[in-house]
């Protein structure tokens, strides 16, 4: 337990290291609403680290072992009908614990409200803040933009106090894995 939450520590210590964002205008403002069968996700997931991908991504069992959890992680696959189509191989490439999302054709295109593009890679804060918006070539998930930009989100609070944080960090210490350890 005192390993992975003494990385975890760590890794919030490390700088920005370059990470790109775009619309840095757009950055610690709340996200614009979007629903997909009824459903907020974005309301959903606050009091955790929200990525949500326009696209198949799975960074979660990495960052896991490097002690971060409690990170919601969200795909949300394109309006089109050829995606539609092909959404069962989508959900068979994602991890069970990964929501995948199927726009309906008759709904306002989440990509377009989300001002994103395929491959794109939303972050936000606890307080479900955009942190950081990366897209092409930062969200090639060969170069490690993605996963710094999770960390930081993880880590910092770019965007200001979030009441969320102090909760995180104490079920960090003394619920998850305190049990059983002396």
């Amino acid at each position: 337990m005192w390993a992975g939450l003494g990385l975890a520590l760590v890794l919030c210590l490390l700088p920005e290291g370059g990470t790109e964002s775009q619309g840095s205008s757009a950055r610690c403002k709340e996200p614009p609403e979007w629903y997909i069968a009824g459903q907020d996700p974005m309301l959903n997931s606050r009091g955790s680290v929200t990525v949500v991908a326009l696209l198949q991504a799975n960074l979660r069992v990495k960052l896991e072992n490097d002690g971060l959890v409690n990170i919601s992680y969200v795909v949300v696959n394109h309006q089109g009908i050829t995606s539609q189509e092909k959404i069962h191989l989508l959900r068979k490439e994602v991890s069970e614990h990964i929501v995948v999302y199927q726009q309906d054709e008759n709904q306002p295109d989440v990509w377009t409200t989300l001002n994103g593009n395929k491959d794109d890679f939303l972050i936000y804060d606890r307080c479900g803040r955009l942190v950081y918006h990366l897209g092409l070539p930062y969200s090639f998930l060969s170069f490690l933009y993605v996963e710094e930009s999770i960390k930081i989100a993880y880590c910092e609070q770019n965007c200001g106090n979030c009441s969320y944080m102090v909760f995180s960090l104490f079920h960090s210490l003394f619920i998850s894995g305190g049990e059983g350890e002396d």
